[in-house]
C-alpha cells in the first residue's frame, strides 16, 4: 500500500495520528521528529502536529514539554516496603531472603486512605487581621451545605483536621455540627500561603520570594504529614477530612498526583467545595473529585 493510500485510510480512524506518525517515519518523510520545523514543509502531514509535544515560550526560547520519562515514583512518600526492607537487608547481612520476604509481606499496608479536602467558605475580605476575616452570611450557608453533603455521603469519618485561620476554623465548626461524632484537630501547617512560584506567572499576584521560601516549606511539611499511604497498623480504610485553603489544596493535588507543582494555580476551587484523594496500599494515588460543589444551588457558589 502506498503512503498516500495509507494516509487516507488512517485519517479516517480514531486515534489514527499515532499510526500515521509511525508510517511517515518508516518512509523517511519526517527525518528528526523532534524538530517541529520540519513538519511545516509537509502540509499534507499537518494532522501529525496534534501528536507533537506542545511548546511554550519563555523570552526568546521555545521549550518542548515532554513527560519526564521517570514514570511513577512508587516511593514518593518514602513508605515503600521494598525500599525499607532493602535498607534493612544491607544492614543485617545474615538475615535470610526467606525472612526478608516474610518481613516484606508483613510490612505492606492493607488499607486505603481517603483524604477529603474542603476549602473554607466565603469570608470577609476587608478584615485587617485574620481574626476579622470571618465567614460572611453566605459563607455560613455554604458551610452548612457542605456539612449536609458530607453527612449525606454516609461515610465513617475518622478525624476532622482544620487550619487555624479564622475562616477555616469557623467552617470546621459549622460542618462539625453535622458530624458530631468526628474528632476535631487544628494544625498551623495548613494555614494559607504561597507554596511555590506558579508557572505560568500571574502578573496581578506576585508575593515576595521570601514568602515562597517560608510558606513553601510549611505547606510541603503539611503535605508530608497528611498525604501518604496508610501505616501497616491500619486495618480498615479511613476517611479523613481536612479543612483548609485553596492554595494548600491545589498544591496537595499536584504533589500527590506527581504533576509539576508549579501548575497549582491553574486550578480553581469554589468556597466550601470538596476535593477527594485516595491513596492505595501500593502508594498509587487517585483523584476522585476536584472542587466538587454541585450540591450547592448556583446562587450560593463563590470563589473568594
Amino acid at each position: 500500500m502506498s503512503f498516500r493510500r495509507a494516509l487516507k485510510l488512517v485519517c479516517g480512524l480514531a486515534g489514527g495520528s499515532a499510526v500515521l506518525l509511525a508510517a511517515a517515519d518508516s518512509q523517511g518523510y519526517l527525518g528528526d521528529i523532534s524538530s517541529t520545523e520540519r513538519l511545516k514543509d509537509w502540509t499534507v502531514l499537518s494532522v501529525l502536529r496534534a501528536a507533537q509535544p506542545q511548546t511554550w515560550s519563555s523570552g526568546n526560547q521555545n521549550h518542548i514539554v515532554k513527560p519526564s520519562g521517570n514514570g511513577w515514583d512508587s516511593n514518593w512518600d518514602k513508605r515503600d516496603p521494598m525500599t525499607i526492607i532493602n535498607g534493612k537487608k544491607k544492614k543485617v547481612k545474615e538475615t535470610s531472603d526467606e525472612d526478608l520476604g516474610s518481613e516484606l509481606e508483613n510490612s505492606k499496608p492493607k488499607a486505603t486512605r481517603n483524604i477529603i479536602l474542603i476549602r473554607h467558605s466565603q469570608y470577609n475580605l476587608n478584615g485587617s487581621s485574620d481574626k476579622e476575616r470571618i465567614l460572611t452570611a453566605l459563607g455560613r450557608e455554604q458551610a452548612e451545605l457542605t456539612g449536609q453533603r458530607l453527612a449525606a455521603l454516609g461515610l465513617k469519618y475518622d478525624v476532622m483536621i482544620h487550619s487555624t485561620m479564622a475562616r477555616a476554623t469557623e467552617t470546621a465548626h459549622i460542618i462539625s455540627k453535622h458530624l458530631p461524632e468526628v474528632e476535631r484537630v487544628s494544625c498551623d501547617l495548613l494555614r494559607e500561603g504561597s507554596p511555590i512560584e506558579p508557572v505560568p506567572p500571574i502578573s496581578s499576584w506576585k508575593p515576595d520570594s521570601v514568602q515562597y521560601h517560608e510558606d513553601g516549606a510549611r505547606i510541603e511539611a503539611a503535605f508530608r504529614r497528611y498525604i501518604h499511604r496508610a501505616d501497616v497498623q491500619q486495618k480498615e480504610d479511613s476517611y479523613e477530612i481536612i479543612i483548609c485553603h485553596a492554595n494548600v489544596i491545589r498544591y496537595f493535588v499536584c504533589r500527590a498526583l506527581q504533576f509539576p507543582p508549579e501548575g497549582w494555580l491553574r486550578m480553581g476551587l469554589n468556597n466550601g467545595s470538596i476535593t477527594w484523594l485516595t491513596i492505595r496500599p501500593s502508594g498509587r494515588v487517585g483523584l476522585r473529585m476536584l472542587g466538587d460543589s454541585g450540591f450547592m444551588p448556583p446562587d450560593k457558589l463563590t470563589r473568594t
